[in-house]
């Protein structure tokens, strides 16, 4: 029942996922916009335990719960760890009504064709038996487009969807991450090479078996309308990529459909140093924007 209750809630909740899923090499910058410096660790693991109280924070906020924010993408200690005494997928879900997701990519390889395929990802099998038993709902995968090269991104898709099939063999659903960089010159060529593949792609998966995929801002609204209608695909989700908050909730706003699985976006302006009241106040309104831009359409 629970995996039922999470699917209708992606199907059909009115909101969108926040990406609290910063991983090591993401994280130092992560935590200077939230106003911590370098100098306040001394060792990872104390880095880390710095980014866990700053997602804990963000996750027991009164602003974020399942009216609005109806998915959260999390790093693989943030799972293994506990909020408010109890495990963070349970507590999104339980307690704030938040479908819980989990990264499961290693970064990227060198660039080739010109595009980052994924890395292998050692011990996966084992890491999507831990997201079952820990009440994960489903996977984020991300890979990065930085030309318009067919054979490249053919082969970024191919990888894609093949670790899709894995992550719907262990009972996940992926969310299927081709990130296309937004300052490069072909961006539009590449995304309808990219649009081409996908349909493809989906056309191809047996009838039994959705995804979910997270793209980059159209450079034409509406370009993904295809992929939001497409039969096999659960929802569609918009990475910010780079653009400030209020630029991405424009473009997002004339997207119908594309709800938004933002990152930095989300938690521009929040500060360690922010009182309860202001944090509070600054992630509502962040919220309420995002909310909005994503229901827009």
């Amino acid at each position: 029942m629970t995996t039922a209750a999470m699917t209708a809630k992606m199907r059909e909740g009115h909101g969108f996922i926040a990406a609290l899923d910063q991983s090591g090499g993401s994280t130092p910058k992560a935590l200077r916009q939230y106003g911590i410096a370098e100098d306040a660790w001394t060792t990872e693991a104390e880095m880390f335990d710095l980014m866990h109280a700053m997602r804990a924070r963000i996750m027991t906020s009164p602003a974020f719960t399942g009216e609005k924010v109806i998915g959260a993408i999390l790093f693989e200690q943030t799972m293994d760890r506990m909020v408010e005494g109890i495990p963070t997928a349970t507590f999104l879900w339980q307690k704030r009504g938040v479908v819980p997701f989990l990264k499961i990519d290693k970064g990227l390889e060198a660039e080739a064709d010109g595009v980052q395929l994924m890395k292998p990802i050692p011990g996966l099998e084992a890491l999507l038996a831990r997201a079952v038993a820990a009440g994960i709902f489903g996977t984020k995968e991300r890979s990065v487009i930085s030309a318009a090269n067919p054979k490249g991104i053919e082969a970024i898709v191919a990888q894609q969807v093949a670790l899709g099939h894995q992550v719907i063999d262990a009972g996940l659903m992926p969310i299927l991450e081709p990130e296309v960089t937004i300052s490069i010159p072909d961006k539009a060529e590449a995304e309808a090479i990219l649009r081409d593949a996908l349909i493809a792609a989906l056309d191809a998966l047996p009838q039994d078996r959705q995804v979910m995929l997270k793209l980059s801002l159209p450079t034409v609204d509406n370009f993904y309308l295809p992929l939001v209608k497409h039969p096999r695909v659960l929802r569609v989700v918009a990475l910010s990529g780079g653009h400030a908050r209020d630029a991405a909730n424009a473009i997002l706003a004339r997207n119908t459909g594309v709800i938004a699985s933002f990152s930095r976006a989300l938690t521009e302006g929040l500060s360690a140093q922010q009182s309860d009241t202001a944090f509070n106040a600054t992630l509502a309104a962040a919220i309420e924007g995002i909310w909005s831009a994503s229901v827009a359409g």
